[in-house]
């Protein structure tokens, strides 16, 4: 089984960008049953604050809550 683990270093305060990890990690690597994990660092560690996570809705993905409802319902594990 492959394992991956995606950082991501982006904010609320460029929506796309900081949303498209949280769209690969489960729409690509948990889609295909890969173990993967998603590190939170700099900037990103506010993401994970469920009033921040509601704000966040990028361009051409999913919102950031439902990303991450869907990592959580997968036991995708979150380093923060």
């Amino acid at each position: 089984m492959s394992k991956l683990l995606i950082s991501t270093a982006v904010g609320r305060e460029d929506p796309t960008r900081a949303t498209i990890p949280f769209h690969i990690a489960l729409n690509g690597a948990a889609a295909i049953g890969a173990e993967c994990g998603v590190a939170f660092v700099g900037d990103a560690t506010e993401l994970i604050r469920p009033d921040v996570a509601e704000t966040v809705r990028g361009v051409g993905v999913p919102p950031l809550k439902d990303l991450l409802d869907g990592l959580i319902a997968k036991d995708v594990a979150f380093y923060v």
